[in-house]
């Protein structure tokens, strides 16, 4: 079947968006309960929290619990401090209004990586960061239950979590545009195949989509640029400072032929 990558921010919040779908995602990544009636996408919280205007991707809340899911497809510089900035927004915004320092709900904030980074900074499928302290013997103390779940569908291997491994499996056989219905028996993938079919889609969905994905493809050929710029403005001063070409054609990745015309 073809269809259309779920690394599409678009096409993700468009899936996800569906109360069934979000539920059993929410609790097969996190291994909790969770039924929330409602989900928001580009949420933002009704007065500003901090100096930024924070939107999320997809937003959801049940009685006792907030779930922010975030999908990205280019690990940007500030990639995981902004999305624990994120994180802590959504922790401050419930004491804003309490006299008292007090959380209602459990926040949790899922990012989902679709590419793997040339750096190798994600080289792991799943990433947990929570709040609890250890004290000097080792023990983790069990005070703060909020966490933030980074994870990347690309570099699934046997350490995955079982039930986390199924849904970044199916994240990623979406990603080259061409699923085999055959694979997903069960109910909850036929039902997400259904709404990611190509040729289904709706039109305005679709010029959204191409919009989104040649936004993101001139968005990493500025960094790339930007890095190369970079790279030559070093190499030069390497130069003048006499280091020998293969040196500094080996540290810059700039060819020794590229680097004859500086």
């Amino acid at each position: 079947m073809k269809v259309i990558p779920l690394k599409s921010g678009v096409m993700f919040k468009q899936v996800f968006s569906q109360v069934d779908i979000f539920n059993r995602f929410v609790e097969d990544i996190l291994d909790i309960k969770f039924q929330a009636d409602e989900i928001h996408t580009e949420y933002e919280y009704p007065e500003p929290i901090g100096f930024v205007r924070s939107t999320y991707d997809l937003f959801a809340n049940d009685k006792d619990q907030r779930i922010i899911v975030e999908i990205q497809h280019i690990k940007e510089d500030d990639f995981f401090d902004r999305f624990l900035y994120y994180h802590l927004i959504s922790l401050v915004e419930q004491a804003g209004g309490y006299r008292e320092y007090e959380f209602q709900q459990t926040v949790y904030t899922i990012v989902i990586l679709t590419s793997t980074p040339r750096d190798g900074s994600v080289n792991f499928s799943c990433a947990v960061s929570d709040m609890n302290p250890v004290n000097e013997f080792g023990e983790t103390l069990e005070i703060y239950p909020h966490r933030l779940l980074f994870l990347c569908p690309r570099q699934v291997n046997s350490k995955t979590p079982k039930k986390i491994k199924k849904w970044l499996k199916f994240i990623e056989d979406s990603l080259d545009g061409e699923m085999d219905v055959a694979h997903y028996p069960e109910s909850i993938w036929k039902k997400i195949m259904t709404r990611i079919k190509k040729r289904d889609i709706d039109p305005a969905i679709l010029a959204e989509i191409k919009d989104e994905a040649a936004w993101e493809k001139a968005k990493q050929r500025f960094e790339e640029e930007g890095k190369k710029a970079k790279n030559l403005e070093n190499a030069k001063k390497m130069m003048e400072k006499g280091i020998d070409l293969a040196l500094v054609s080996e540290i810059t990745n700039i060819s020794p032929e590229e680097l004859q015309t500086i």
